[in-house]
């Protein structure tokens, strides 16, 4: 059976590979600057990056429910393109924080916005067949 919203999927599995190139910088970090597992703490660099990881998985159990319910309850497309500002806003988060925490700010807001707007949606789209306005 073929999905009703492939727009959607395309975002998750881009989303996917973000979680993936997080956790690999992380990798590469730990090798780079000497941080043995299962340390955490370390070089200031090495340190970035694996809260680059941690904080993109944190956000990414909560966006992908609401990615998801506003796919099915409202429109493949508007989830997909609130989806994508959500992940144009993690890497931005990502690359920023990286080189400087300082720079980290204009992507997170980014992606809090992208994912503020999904709950919306989705919260709207379930309400609205809850009380049988929307079919």
């Amino acid at each position: 059976m073929l999905s009703s919203s492939p727009l959607t999927a395309g975002v998750t599995l881009l989303i996917v590979l973000l979680m993936f190139g997080t956790g690999f910088a992380v990798g590469k970090g730990r090798h780079k600057y000497g941080v043995q597992a299962p340390a955490v703490t370390g070089h200031p660099v090495f340190e970035r990056l694996y809260r680059v990881q941690m904080n993109t998985l944190e956000w990414a159990v909560m966006m992908l429910p609401c990615l998801w319910l506003s796919a099915a309850y409202v429109s493949d497309a508007i989830a997909a393109a609130l989806g994508g500002v959500w992940l144009f806003g993690r890497i931005w988060y990502a690359i920023g924080y990286a080189q400087d925490p300082a720079r980290r700010a204009g992507g997170f807001t980014v992606g809090a916005l992208a994912f503020g707007a999904l709950g919306l949606v989705a919260g709207g789209g379930v309400l609205l067949h809850l009380i049988g306005a929307m079919k």
